[in-house]
């Protein structure tokens, strides 16, 4: 495992996308948590600290549903950049009046002093200019025995768009998205025990290509290198709409349109630091003279 950056990923992009300050948390994005938060059932360890990595944009109904999971642990929520962490408290910090404020578990506006027992990162990982980079602040943060839940875009999300684009002779309309097994690579080389990768694919039927676009826009952005390189025009857009509604048609649903989207889930433990040990002993010649010569001595009889 090297490690190289996505190579189609604009890290100034990735940046720019880093520093948006959603209005709301994506729809898909809250199902997508919502469907990893069951996966926990299956887990018998209950984590008594947590962190919720970026919740903005991973979303808040998670961070409802974990804290009912979890009433009794202490949660760090946590945004990358200054403005959307004083965004993250004012949507979520509770009046003291409230009886959330004392019934609720204990909210901390800031990265973890301490190691946590479980970190939460939805729709995070495939908007990385670094992944690696990323995974390891994960695994940093978490003590031995913790454990990992994410989730992000696998290659197949965007299939028919990506396709309409090629058939255009138009710029790729995303980034390549990594396969699960390229991200069960990583978690290993990162110091993660046994990952366990899943993957489902979830097929989105829209009204108009209006509708589609909306969504769109509220998921992420194109960091391809060789998108576009200025802004489009109206002909453009009215060329593309045309081309959504007459080539992404719902069969099962005449009239309305598709796309799918690959979705990745991941969970792993933090392994103990492991000890390198010399598959071979280095003895000085003397040493082993010596010890020869004492072990004749030990054989004779006077």
């Amino acid at each position: 495992m090297t490690n190289e950056r996505p190579p189609t990923i604009d890290p100034q992009a990735a940046q720019r996308w880093a520093a948006q300050l959603p209005q709301t948390s994506a729809w898909l994005h809250e199902e997508v948590a919502r469907r990893m938060e069951q996966r926990l059932q299956w887990l018998v360890q209950k984590p008594t600290r947590w962190l919720h990595w970026e919740p903005l944009q991973g979303g808040l109904q998670a961070q409802q549903l974990l804290a009912r999971r979890y009433p009794k642990s202490a949660c760090y929520v946590l945004q990358q950049q200054a403005p959307q962490q004083q965004e993250l408290r004012q949507r979520l910090d509770t009046a003291w009046w409230q009886p959330a404020h004392w019934t609720g578990p204990q909210l901390k506006f800031e990265a973890p002093t301490e190691p946590v027992q479980m970190l939460w990162a939805n729709m995070a990982l495939h908007m990385a200019a670094d992944p690696q980079a990323l995974i390891a602040r994960w695994h940093a943060a978490l003590e031995v025995q913790g454990f990992l839940m994410f989730s992000c875009f696998g290659p197949d999300t965007l299939l028919q768009l990506r396709r309409l684009y090629a058939a255009l002779g138009w710029p790729p309309p995303c980034h390549e998205f990594t396969d699960m097994h390229d991200w069960g690579d990583m978690l290993v080389h990162a110091g993660f025990e046994a990952p366990v990768m899943d993957m489902e694919r979830i097929t989105l039927s829209y009204s108009s290509p209006e509708t589609l676009l909306e969504e769109l826009r509220g998921l992420g952005r194109n960091l391809h290198p060789q998108r576009f390189a200025g802004l489009r025009g109206r002909q453009w857009r009215a060329r593309l709409q045309e081309a959504l509604q007459r080539e992404l048609q719902d069969p099962q649903q005449p009239g309305r349109l598709q796309l799918t989207f690959e979705i990745v889930y991941g969970h792993a433990f933090k392994s103990a630091p492991r000890h390198s040990v010399s598959a071979q002993s280095v003895i000085p010649l003397a040493d082993m003279r010596a010890a020869l010569a004492q072990g004749k001595g030990a054989g004779r009889t006077t």
